[in-house]
């Protein structure tokens, strides 16, 4: 089976405060877009194909189910698209597999990803790979796992995780775990996204944070319409992170050059996106860097 993993954006982002484990309470809005991974499961006794030819393979094994249960088949895993740094068995979708291979007995698979969503971008490419796995693996072996249950085991494997399991505008507190729906749709506004060669570490990001409550709550802005976003919808990382990359801010300030009603960076960035009423001319004017644009938002 397959499935076309998506990104999503921050609307707004607010550092409320450091908890005792270290980590962040914030509250952020979750939304959506149409930017999408490919992610396919192959049963190895059904498919007898060859290994894809120039694709490089990882071969492995998922740690042993718990109890008397069988142990696991292997698994091999090829990625092609935008590479990506770091072992294979640390892509959340190999510990995705091994989080539920100690539940369940899965037979010997191949695994494909394909990236389109690049990553240090803010954009939870990585989180959304993981959970569509869960949902994946869920489906394709009828695991009898509830919504409810994925988003559990979603927690497990990263902040931003929970909210793929829904995929749907959600408000989020917490360290962003905490998801309350919401009704919002940006479906009559167009959405350019941009990407420069940056990355921003999410833990730098956060140390150059101090943590302060919202003068305005989120809730009451996101009722307004976008038009009036520019001078309410705030990102608390934007301050630092454009003073230590200027080219992040100087892309966010083209955007709206452009014409857009409303534009900010995503989560800790990297990318910018911008909301518009009608597509602009952007051909050209990003040259170097990762730019995606939809018709409208969540397409």
């Amino acid at each position: 089976m397959i499935c076309f993993p998506n990104a999503k954006i921050n609307l707004g982002l607010h550092v409320v405060s450091r908890r005792k484990d270290g980590y962040h309470n914030l509250e952020t809005i979750f939304y959506p877009i149409g930017l999408k991974d490919a992610l396919e499961i192959i049963p190895v006794a059904e498919s007898g194909a060859e290994e894809p030819a120039g694709v490089p393979e990882f071969t492995g094994s998922p740690s042993s189910t718990a109890g008397d249960r069988p142990s696991p088949g292997k698994y091999r895993f090829f990625q092609t698209g935008i590479p990506i740094e770091g072992a294979p068995e640390n892509n959340l979708v190999i510990k995705a597999l091994h989080l539920i291979a100690t539940e369940k007995k899965l037979p010997e698979i191949d695994i494909h990803l394909l990236k389109k969503i690049p990553s240090g971008a803010g954009l939870g490419g990585g989180s959304s790979d993981a959970a569509f796995m869960l949902r994946l693996l869920n489906e394709t072996f009828d695991l009898g796992y509830s919504k409810e249950e994925l988003m559990l085991r979603a927690a497990r494997l990263g902040a931003d995780c929970p909210f793929f399991i829904l995929n749907r505008p959600a408000f989020a507190t917490g360290t962003g775990d905490e998801l309350e729906p919401i009704e919002l749709d940006l479906s009559n506004y167009m959405l350019l996204l941009v990407k420069p060669d940056i990355m921003v570490s999410t833990k730098e990001a956060y140390a150059m944070i101090t943590p302060r409550k919202p003068d305005l709550p989120l809730r009451e802005i996101i009722r307004k319409p976008p038009e009036t976003w520019r001078e309410l919808l705030k990102n608390d990382f934007e301050p630092p992170v454009f003073k230590k990359f200027p080219e992040i801010c100087r892309i966010r300030q083209k955007l709206y050059e452009m014409g857009a009603v409303y534009a900010s960076m995503s989560g800790s960035g990297s990318s910018v996106f911008g909301l518009f009423e009608e597509e602009p001319d952007w051909r050209g004017a990003f040259a170097g860097h990762f730019v995606w644009n939809s018709d409208k938002v969540g397409r």
